[in-house]
């Protein structure tokens, strides 16, 4: 079937080379930061994780929303998902390829992935953490491509890959499950300390991970022969305005417990954040920003006029996954690292390396992305 990714219009060659052309500047540049290291970047000994981290988290939600479309068709037999299931589950191992990339290039010394491999060890949260995202990509290339050529033979699915169906939705839970117990475990900084993470984490997944799939399925919609039906994505984005409603309630759940107890080592870091503390307030204007974002989407989402609009749904889904990335990436990442464990202030903000290094995994990330899809599409306008 990889065949049909090796035909396309002027318009997708197009398409392919750009994105080849940003990841050869993203690679130059990463080969830059190899060399003189970590200092091209804005990080530093105060504020260690930045932008590669922030992207990190936001696309491990990514990869684990396919399990909102793959657990209501193969599980319940939901037919109308039947057109967009594996276009969640080829989403997903673009996002997880992306993941590994950041967690990758945020290591000074990329070579010191091997001591995971070569000296496991099961009380480390990085330890787990790898191996539920390299299972689940291996999950989804598997049950995706297989169930994929047996609709392109016209033939039944193997019967072998239900059980890994079945296996793959709670796997879905745990790679995300797992990246909030990385920065709730960390004890010494009280931002992110906290047992709601996990579901918070969870439910931003499912809001900003399938309002992608939306986006996305607007375009295949706008640019190819398949459609991937617009009653299927109009129930997409009622599970988007569910969630974005639980993410909200979650996060105002917490922001009373902070300023309620006014515990101080909880309360200088949302102080921070949506305040200013002692003169420093870079990240207040971005956090208030994703607020505004997300209520005006919410209100919107519950009107159930603009879901059926296919203009109105991609702004208001462009602009969750906005809220979003700013919320639970940047916001949540930097904000945890200021003030110190000692009351200091040390700002973060990404230099053009990180920028560039960035933009060349997302144009990686979106090539792997556009060949599934191209093969996916193809496939299923054949039928």
């Amino acid at each position: 079937m990889i065949e049909k990714a090796l035909s396309g219009s002027r318009r997708y060659w197009t398409w392919i080379t750009v994105l080849i052309l940003f990841i050869i500047v993203g690679f130059v540049f990463y080969l830059r930061q190899l060399s003189i290291g970590l200092g091209i970047t804005g990080m530093g000994r105060n504020v260690s994780w930045g932008l590669y981290i922030a992207n990190f988290t936001f696309l491990v939600g990514v990869a684990a929303s396919a399990v909102i479309v793959v657990l209501p068709y193969y599980l319940h037999d939901y037919k109308l998902f039947g057109r967009i299931t594996v276009l969640g589950e080829f989403l997903a191992i673009s996002a997880v390829v992306m993941t590994t990339l950041f967690i990758f290039v945020d290591l000074g010394q990329p070579e010191r992935v091997l001591n995971i491999i070569l000296y496991p060890s099961p009380r480390s949260l990085l330890f787990w953490d790898m191996v539920v995202l390299s299972v689940y990509l291996i999950l989804n290339i598997v049950i995706g491509w297989y169930t994929l050529d047996a609709e392109h033979k016209s033939i039944a699915a193997p019967a072998w890959t239900r059980p890994l169906i079945i296996i793959s939705i709670p796997w879905a839970i745990s790679i995300h499950t797992v990246t909030a117990f990385i920065y709730s475990g960390l004890g010494a900084r009280p931002f992110w300390l906290t047992a709601l993470l996990a579901p918070r984490f969870l439910a931003s997944a499912f809001a900003s991970g399938p309002s992608l799939l939306i986006i996305l399925c607007l375009i295949i919609k706008r640019f190819t022969r398949f459609d991937p039906g617009r009653e299927a994505i109009r129930k997409v984005a009622l599970v988007v305005t569910y969630a974005l409603c639980i993410n909200i309630f979650f996060f105002l759940v917490e922001i009373f417990t902070v300023f309620y107890s006014s515990l101080p080592e909880h309360l200088g870091y949302f102080r921070y954040l949506f305040f200013g503390l002692n003169g420093h307030a870079s990240l207040t204007p971005w956090i208030w920003f994703s607020m505004v974002l997300a209520w005006i989407s919410l209100i919107l989402m519950l009107n159930p006029a603009v879901r059926k609009n296919d203009t109105a749904l991609a702004v208001v889904s462009i602009a969750i996954i906005l809220s979003i990335w700013i919320e639970k990436g940047i916001g949540l990442v930097v904000a945890g690292f200021i003030p110190s464990p000692l009351g200091e202030i040390f700002e973060y903000s990404p230099t053009l390396p990180e920028i560039l290094i960035s933009t060349g995994i997302y144009s990686l990330g979106l090539l792997i992305l556009t060949v599934l899809f191209k093969v996916a599409t193809a496939v299923k306008a054949e039928h």
